[in-house]
C-alpha cells in the first residue's frame, strides 16, 4: 500500500514542505478574506480566499495522513505491537485512502474555484473540463490511478495561468505577474509528479512546489507592506481584471 513515491531518505522533508505550504496558503486565504471584508462588493477576493483555503485544507489532510501512517506515532506503534490481521490492514488502508481522497478532492475543488474566478464567459476550456471530468469518473469507476489527480491539477493550473496572463496583459500589475509565476511553478511540479515513480523526479517536484509557495509568500509580504502604506487601497489587485497603472505594484 503506497499512493505516493517518497524515497526513504526524503521522509520527513516532504511533510515539512507540505507544512510550509499549508501555512502560506492559510495566510494567503486570510489575506483574501480580509480584502473582501474591506470591499464586500468585490466577491472575487472571497472566492480566491475560498479556493486557496480549500487547497490549504488539502495540505493539512495529507500532512495528518503521512504523520500517522509513515512515521513513529502512537497509532503506528500500536499496529506494530499487535498481530496484524486482514481486518487491521484493511482498516489502515481505509484511513490511508480517506486521507488522500480529501487531499485530492480539496485540491481540485480549490483549483477549480480559482479557475472559475477569472472566467466571465463560457470558453472551450469549460467544455473540455466538463468532458475531462466525465472521463475521469469513468476511469475511477474501474480503478484509481495516482497520476489522474496530477494530470487534472495540471490542466486546471494551465488554464488558471492562462487566465491570469490575460489579466496581466490588461492591468500590468506586478503582483499579478508574481501570481502567474507561482502558478507556473505549481504546473511544473504537477508535471513532474505525473512521473513520480522515479524517486528523483518526485523529490524535484516537491522542491519546485516549495519554490512556488515561497513565491506566493513573497506576494503576501508585498501585499502586507503595501497595506501598511495604504490601508484603504485594496492592494490585492491580482484577484481580478482591474485596469489601471500598477507596474510598480
Amino acid at each position: 500500500m503506497k499512493l505516493v513515491f517518497t524515497p526513504n531518505w526524503f521522509l520527513g522533508k516532504d511533510v515539512l514542505i507540505e507544512g510550509f505550504s499549508f501555512i502560506v496558503l492559510f495566510f494567503f486565504s486570510l489575506l483574501c478574506i480580509k480584502n473582501y471584508k474591506l470591499n464586500k462588493k468585490n466577491k472575487k477576493f472571497l472566492y480566491l480566499g475560498a479556493g486557496f483555503g480549500l487547497i490549504a485544507l488539502a495540505q493539512l489532510a495529507v500532512i495528518f495522513t503521512k504523520l500517522i501512517l509513515y512515521y513513529d506515532t502512537t497509532f503506528t506503534q500500536t499496529i506494530g505491537q499487535i498481530v496484524v490481521t486482514y481486518q487491521v490492514v484493511e482498516t489502515v488502508d481505509i484511513f490511508y485512502y480517506i486521507g488522500f481522497f480529501f487531499h485530492r478532492v480539496f485540491t481540485l475543488l480549490g483549483l477549480y474555484i480559482i479557475y472559475r474566478l477569472s472566467v466571465k464567459k463560457k470558453y472551450f476550456e469549460d467544455m473540455f473540463l466538463g468532458l475531462y471530468f466525465v472521463v475521469i469518473s469513468a476511469v475511477f469507476s474501474i480503478n484509481a490511478y495516482y497520476y489522474i489527480f496530477h494530470v487534472t491539477a495540471l490542466v486546471l493550473l494551465i488554464f488558471i495561468t492562462k487566465n491570469y496572463y490575460e489579466i496581466y496583459k490588461k492591468n500590468k500589475f506586478l503582483n499579478t505577474k508574481i501570481l502567474i509565476l507561482a502558478f507556473s511553478m505549481l504546473s511544473l511540479s504537477q508535471l513532474l509528479f505525473i512521473l513520480s515513480k522515479l524517486s528523483l523526479v518526485y523529490v524535484t517536484g516537491n522542491i519546485i512546489e516549495l519554490i512556488s509557495y515561497i513565491i506566493l509568500l513573497v506576494l503576501i509580504v508585498r501585499v502586507l507592506k503595501h497595506d501598511k502604506k495604504k490601508p484603504n487601497g485594496y492592494s490585492s489587485r491580482y484577484a481580478g481584471n482591474n485596469k489601471g497603472k500598477g507596474r510598480g505594484y
